[in-house]
């Protein structure tokens, strides 16, 4: 894993990413070669190209990234694969058409694109079979040693059991003191030598400290002989940081929070999100804006003229503040006809036909560029919630409030790690992703999550 302004990236995909960056700069000079060569059988590089090149480079990074091509979490088939690489040079291909339009200076390195294209897809095709024919391979994945079998050394075992696609193995697990076993009895490691000869023998990339209790049975300085020696050590929190991109709220310590790094969000980080936030907002609009007449059109055909098409409903923003959230209604208008807070679920059957499929790709939530147009919501963030519903949870769910640090957001990193949920413990796990963000909030985690956000919508994958 590596840390890109304090986000981590697996380094793997990142290899895969620097490969096709390459791909595509070097297709646009290809493609000029060839079309040359096809017309008058000689080999030129035309004046003039490095910027359309580049042009033609980050828009199709770009379309990669929003189809979910550099994301080691996903656990998809060959032909699914084969399917996104198709939809991500269908996406590049309109918005190069669309920058050709706007900018006529672009246009005479038209005729380039369908050679560009065209050799960029076989080098991205070989790119990937390098990638799957390697990236496979156990020597790749980190060897990891955890100090601890207990209740927080199962917390990794159970991690590494629902993860297919990790980057770390864990060689085994180390009983520290006399802490309960919980951990298969197969994968306790006895250490009969010193801790450093030991990892050096066992091949240990890393060790990682999860005992139950820190007063017992852990030896600082054979821990410490081993940092000094060159071999990583962290502990089970940052651990799950860097790996799962979440903050465990069961094993969250004050003192963590307040000598680890990040919850940078004072100074100008504010002024940038927000003209940020206007600026994606606005640009989202006039993009949409058709998307939101027909759907608008489409909720009063379902319900009848005197049904309302938006719902506003309160929800609790930065620092507590409440303000009204706008969305289009997906839900009959006697949802909650009582008068009582409920929580959406899955396969709801309050909602309309229209509102699953709105719900589905996410067009219920644009009316909402308009409160992050008033500032009462950001792009990014976690999802606002009903004060009835916070004021529960602020009460039982330790580190809660601090979600109300940051304006709640449209789309958020709990939002595309963790599916939806509408349970006590669907709050907890979405509220871990949520701190995450927080603490490691910059702009470039923002505009990665949005391009995931357009994986999301054109996968299908949300409610």
């Amino acid at each position: 894993m590596i840390r890109i302004f304090r986000h981590y990236i697996s380094g793997i995909y990142l290899v895969v990413f620097l490969m096709e960056l390459c791909v595509f700069s070097a297709s646009f000079y290809l493609g000029d070669l060839l079309r040359d060569f096809n017309r008058n059988l000689i080999f030129f590089i035309s004046d003039g190209i490095g910027v359309p090149s580049l042009v033609y480079c980050v828009v199709m990074l770009l379309s990669s990234t929003g189809m979910g091509l550099y994301q080691r979490t996903h656990s998809i088939s060959d032909v699914a694969l084969l399917l996104r690489i198709f939809a991500s040079f269908i996406l590049g291909w309109a918005i190069l058409n669309l920058l050709f339009y706007f900018f006529p200076q672009l246009f005479p390195w038209r005729r380039i694109i369908a050679y560009a294209l065209t050799i960029s897809f076989m080098g991205i095709l070989s790119s990937r079979f390098l990638f799957f024919k390697f990236a496979d391979k156990q020597s790749l994945k980190r060897r990891i040693l955890v100090l601890g079998a207990g209740y927080r050394g199962n917390m990794i075992c159970e991690f590494e059991k629902r993860n297919l696609q990790k980057a770390f193995r864990v060689i085994g697990y180390v009983r520290m003191g006399d802490e309960p076993i919980r951990v298969e009895s197969e994968r306790i490691l006895e250490v009969r030598t010193g801790l450093l000869e030991f990892v050096n023998a066992e091949d240990v990339d890393e060790i990682v400290a999860a005992p139950d209790d820190r007063r017992g049975g852990i030896k600082v300085d054979e821990i410490l002989d081993c940092k000094m020696a060159g071999f990583g050590v962290e502990d089970l929190l940052t651990f799950f940081e860097r790996e799962a991109g979440l903050l465990r709220v069961d094993s969250l310590q004050p003192s963590w929070l307040v000598f680890s790094d990040g919850f940078r969000l004072a100074g100008v980080a504010p002024v940038f999100k927000r003209w940020f936030d206007v600026l994606v907002s606005l640009a989202l609009l006039i993009i949409v804006w058709p998307v939101i007449v027909l759907a608008g059109l489409a909720i009063v055909l379902e319900s009848g003229w005197g049904a309302p098409v938006l719902y506003r409903q309160v929800r609790v923003g930065l620092n507590g503040k409440l303000f009204k959230v706008i969305k289009f209604r997906s839900m009959r208008t006697d949802a909650e006809k009582d008068g009582k807070a409920q929580w959406a679920r899955a396969n709801d059957d309050r909602i309309t036909r229209v509102g699953k499929f709105i719900r589905k790709v996410r067009i219920d939530e644009l009316p909402q560029l308009i409160n992050v147009l008033k500032g009462d919501m950001s792009f990014v963030g976690p999802r606002p919630e009903r004060p009835e519903f916070v004021d529960k949870f602020a009460e039982t769910i330790p580190y809660y409030s601090d979600r109300h640090r940051v304006k709640p957001g449209i789309t958020g990193w709990a939002q595309l790690c963790y599916s939806y949920g509408s349970s006590f413990q669907d709050t907890i796990e979405k509220l871990q992703y949520d701190l995450y963000y927080i603490k490691n909030y910059s702009m470039f985690l923002d505009i990665l999550i949005i391009l995931q956000t357009i994986e999301v919508v054109l996968w299908g994958k949300g409610l």
